[in-house]
């Protein structure tokens, strides 16, 4: 007897409930959005694969109301030292800044973050995962798209508004859309060892970056360590990962202590290949899916989730009929750019792990040590600002083209702690909501808006905030400043650091700053620009 397929209509469906995916399907939970998720896979995959998580993509967490679970599992701010073939240490990197408001570098054990972020789809009674669940065929149209899966129960047929292939580096979403896979593979081959009850003291990652045979070693949660070597020219894949090569090789770091038990040994290549296009139609990629990168700056899981940052809120808002669906073309846009980028750094940061020859790691050397006698080089290493930074000329940005390097529009803007009402101190990004906020610096936004923008700025479920100076004195009876508009003033938060004050005195022009939902600074201008600011915002979001 023939069973009828299962019919399923949502607004978006994700292919791949990798950490791109369900973050992704997490935050468009958050915002309401009908989502589905399906993957192949039975359940979570119990190695792991992403072993580096940045201050941005907890920042998302933090979105998706996952953080604190996933800091959980992690070792916060872990430290990265690089040797030389002689053992010397060349560089102890470990960043203490927190400009986003987390901790910069973490080691996770990805199995277990999965599993967090799974569970949180366990609060959105609109969005469900279908597990086991193969995907094989889709169809679009001017209306929307059509999937058609394999799973436990028969035939699923799907119908989405959109459609996100987040399935990773051998995506079939990519390949039903017709996008090619633009780049290289890298003719050298890296055996990946992860191992248990780690009993190696070494709290820190390590790269040994030796022209003979380039190292590293990463220690993560719960007794958990991974191991990476290269392949020499005469190696054979099943002659290094055999048991035997694979005691040998990580046995030298346990010379003073019993070797751990490995849990798997692989060899893989290193890509470094960027989609031609992020979106076809009502279809989009993220993740690997989109882009492969070297390990070596653990930047490819992080990239992912900054796609589907960008991408949810743009989704939400067009799902939610707050914005015109015209605002998807610029998920490409904004995004592509700046993952072909990251895809060239870790190429190149490859190059500095595994000199050609004993010459050039001298000349490696040589540089190492010169850039950490400069203090502005040296704080410029060490703190990690080398990771290239997106920044939006165009897209969702109102007069992004400015060529001043100091200027904010199109940048992540940092996350501050700030004071609220009730006399509690939070992060920014909680205070505000997941949603436009047009932050007034020492003025109240709202007294400079016509009513037509007000309701606009309604419409976009837009917050207005007044960021104050501390007003401690306000328990002695002095008042706040009232608004001049016809409206209602603006929320009030208060500066608790100087923060936002340091920025008024830098930059005495940036007056009101108009964050993005996703944080991205979408127009920054005087207070007696606002209205022709917000009227610009509005007709690339709606009109």
């Amino acid at each position: 007897m023939d069973v009828e397929p299962i019919e399923i209509e949502v607004d978006v469906a994700v292919v791949g409930a990798g950490p791109c995916g369900v973050t992704l399907a997490n935050l468009l939970g958050g915002q309401g959005v009908r989502t589905l998720v399906l993957d192949k896979e039975p359940g979570v995959i119990e190695h792991p694969r992403a072993v580096a998580v940045d201050d941005e993509s907890l920042r998302s967490f933090q979105a998706a109301g996952l953080v604190g679970g996933v800091l959980a599992d992690a070792i916060q701010n872990a430290p990265i030292r690089y040797y030389n073939s002689r053992g010397r240490q060349l560089a102890h990197v470990r960043p203490v800044g927190q400009p986003y408001g987390w901790p910069r570098r973490n080691l996770f054990f990805q199995p277990l973050m999965e599993a967090t972020l799974r569970e949180g789809l366990d609060r959105f009674s609109h969005v469900d995962l279908l597990a086991d669940t193969e995907v094989t065929g889709m169809v679009q149209d001017s209306a929307g798209v059509v999937l058609t899966a394999a799973g436990p129960g028969g035939e699923v047929r799907v119908r989405a508004d959109y459609v996100v292939g987040a399935d990773g580096g051998r995506s079939f979403i990519r390949e039903a859309a017709g996008l090619r896979l633009l780049g290289d593979t890298a003719p050298s081959k890296w055996l990946v060892v992860d191992v248990s009850e780690d009993t190696l003291d070494a709290p820190f990652s390590a790269v040994y970056c030796d022209p003979a045979r380039p190292s590293m070693t990463i220690p993560l949660p719960y007794g958990h360590r991974r191991f990476e070597f290269k392949l020499l020219p005469d190696e054979s894949e099943e002659e290094i990962s055999s048991a035997a090569s694979v005691q040998r090789l990580i046995g030298r770091f346990y010379r003073d202590s019993p070797l751990p038990k490995v849990m798997r040994a692989r060899v893989y290549w290193h890509h470094s290949r960027t989609a031609e296009s992020f979106q076809r139609g009502r279809v989009f990629l993220a993740g690997d899916a989109a882009h492969l990168q070297p390990p070596f700056f653990g930047q490819g899981m992080n990239s992912g989730i900054r796609d589907a940052t960008n991408l949810a809120w743009k989704l939400a808002a067009v799902a939610k009929g707050r914005a015109d669906a015209k605002i998807l073309d610029t998920y490409d846009e904004e995004r592509r750019a700046h993952a072909e980028a990251m895809v060239s750094f870790a190429t190149r940061v490859g190059g500095y792990y595994q000199p050609r020859n004993r010459a050039t790691e001298l000349v490696r050397d040589a540089f190492f040590r010169g850039v950490q006698v400069i203090p502005g080089a040296r704080e410029y290493i060490l703190q990690m600002k080398y990771k290239p930074a997106p920044r939006y000329a165009a897209g969702i940005v109102v007069d992004g083209e400015s060529r001043d390097k100091a200027a904010v529009v199109g940048r992540l803007f940092g996350q501050p702690s700030v004071q609220n009402v009730a006399g509690d101190r939070v992060k920014l990004d909680d205070a505000v909501g997941g949603r436009f906020a047009i932050l007034g610096l020492s003025v109240d936004p709202a007294a400079h808006l016509s009513r037509e923008n007000r309701e606009r700025l309604a419409r976009l479920d837009a917050r207005l905030v007044r960021i104050s100076p501390p007003q401690t004195g306000r328990r002695h009876g002095f008042a706040a400043a009232a608004g001049t508009g016809d409206g209602e003033p603006s929320d009030e938060l208060f500066d608790i650091d100087g923060a936002f004050r340091d920025m008024l005195l830098a930059r005495a022009d940036d007056q009101v700053l108009i964050l993005r939902p996703d944080r991205y600074v979408a127009a920054v201008c005087r207070v007696d620009e606002l209205d022709r600011v917000v009227a610009a915002l509005c007709a690339v979001l709606t009109d």
